[in-house]
């Protein structure tokens, strides 16, 4: 599906120079990318990106929040439960505890369900928050300034601009 909205991001400052190159992802690893594999985390409500930088890090004292233009083919819905079975997937699959899963050196299921989409050619997915009720997310493993993997951060008075 093409997926076309204004979206919401709270990453860590430093990364403000580069917002679009998914660098931070890449070097840790996230839900639904291991590491090497970049990857945009982006929330269709402000009040979601703030639930989700907050949930798996220490008090953050500084953090930025931006809102990006997204138009992207390619998106699979997977707050959808249609979208899921089609896929086979499960929505304990996407919730599930893949720092622990790291940690006792075990494949997060969220990996698997990545590698697999990433595979049949999807850009990114939209899937349930996990941090907070009725909120949603994007993820995107394709992305770039131009169609048909849109981002564009709304930058009006070029801070992030290097």
């Amino acid at each position: 599906m093409n997926f076309k909205s204004v979206v919401y991001r709270a990453h860590d400052y430093k990364w403000g120079h580069d917002p679009l190159s998914g660098e931070g992802a890449k070097r840790n690893g996230g839900r639904f990318n291991r590491k090497g594999v970049p990857a945009l985390y982006l929330s269709l409500e402000i009040e979601t990106a703030f639930a989700e930088v907050n949930q798996c890090l220490p008090p953050y004292p500084a953090f930025t929040t931006w809102s990006y233009f997204v138009n992207c083919d390619d998106i699979i819905d997977l707050r959808d439960p249609k979208e899921r079975a089609a896929h086979d997937i499960h929505l304990q699959d996407l919730a599930c505890s893949w720092i622990s899963d790291l940690a006792s050196k075990n494949v997060p299921a969220s990996h698997k369900i990545a590698s697999k989409l990433i595979k049949e050619g999807a850009a990114g997915i939209l899937y349930p928050s996990f941090a907070r009720r009725n909120g949603s997310n994007l993820v995107l493993w394709k992305f770039g300034k131009n169609p048909p993997h849109q981002i564009i951060p709304y930058d009006p008075k070029g801070f992030l601009s290097p």
